[in-house]
């Protein structure tokens, strides 16, 4: 078994072939392809986070909508650049959101992807420590963010409070028990993965990886899932980690899917150069349900991850999304054995 979610980059485009041509059109959009995705019997509705972009972007007033909207699909992010975040801010709106979902919020979190602007994280206030540079930033951030999830009191209470204080230190409130198991990082590497492990966070495998041997894509991925597994056992952790993929998947089942994607059928793995190094991208998978199944099952990454998110095409709408969402799950998982 294996649990099946899709991925929203949340584009919108005043396009008029784009069925989301505003902000607006995408939140609720979104809001309503989680409440489809759980009737489909789907596990996850997972957002991309970005800033200065025609993109969804502050994540917990979604995620909050979308668990007040559904009962059981897990909601969670892909991920949240932690260059840009108050940690505890952050706390508060994670933990309301986690509350208001009945604990079902899985937050991906990284140091980002490329930019729209150069150094964006500095206008929302925050600048790397001297001597540091925006990864170490994002690192420091996200360990104070986990260390604020844990739930110890750190700060100290006012003598005289407008309101009546529980003794000791306060923490940030409200605090979601259990979130903090729940909090995954989006690692592009090995060595990213190694660190990931040691943190205790899951690992959410990249769209990309910012390095290249020469490997595919999925045996690459494979290697850094493996590299995690290991690392996270010598850790000590006592818990089972959780593991993710994502993959553009389309099952062609009619005209409309062979005029959408029908030309993908032969992709293939992309290597460039990203942030002054190579990486690698990984192809997209369209056609027959049957042919799907044969390419599918050699996916080493697949079969590693006990979690596999659905990049899908947002702008096509929400009646579109589900229907590939739909033709994955029926025509396709169940003859894999993941459902």
């Amino acid at each position: 078994m294996k649990r099946i979610g899709f991925l929203s980059f949340g584009h919108w485009s005043p396009s008029p072939h784009s069925q989301t041509r505003s902000a607006s059109d995408v939140l609720l959009q979104s809001i309503d392809l989680a409440v489809a995705a759980e009737e489909l019997g789907a596990d996850g509705a997972y957002f991309r986070v970005h800033h200065f972009a025609n993109q969804l972007s502050s994540p917990f007033p979604l995620l909050a909508a979308v668990g007040a909207r559904t009962s059981r699909i897990e909601i969670g992010t892909g991920v949240i650049d932690m260059r840009y975040e108050n940690p505890l801010y952050m706390a508060e709106d994670a933990g309301s959101a986690d509350l208001i979902s009945g604990g079902r919020l899985q937050l991906g979190i990284s140091r980002g992807s490329p930019e729209q602007v150069i150094d964006g994280y500095r206008y929302f206030g925050y600048v790397p420590a001297e001597g540091t540079d925006h990864a170490a930033m994002a690192r420091e951030h996200a360990r104070v963010f986990l260390d604020v999830l844990n739930g110890a009191g750190f700060a100290e209470p006012n003598p005289r409070p407008m309101f009546a204080n529980p003794p000791g230190l306060l923490r940030v409130e409200p605090h979601s028990e259990g979130l903090r198991e729940r909090i995954w990082w989006g690692a592009g590497t090995r060595k990213t993965a190694e660190w990931t492990a040691e943190q205790g966070m899951n690992l959410m495998s990249s769209t990309l990886l910012s390095e290249d041997t020469g490997v595919p894509f999925h045996q690459l991925q494979a290697e850094q899932i493996e590299v995690f597994r290991k690392s996270w056992i010598e850790a000590g952790h006592v818990r089972e980690p959780r593991v993710s993929v994502s993959r553009s998947i389309f099952p062609i089942v009619n005209d409309l899917d062979r005029s959408y994607f029908g030309r993908d059928a032969g992709s293939q793995d992309q290597v460039g150069f990203l942030d002054g190094g190579k990486a690698r991208f990984g192809k997209s998978y369209a056609g027959e349900p049957d042919r799907l199944v044969e390419q599918l099952a050699q996916d080493e990454a697949i079969a590693a991850a006990d979690t596999l998110l659905l990049t899908i095409p947002n702008q096509l709408g929400v009646d579109y999304c589900a229907h590939v969402l739909d033709s994955l799950l029926t025509h396709v998982a169940p003859a894999l054995g993941w459902r």
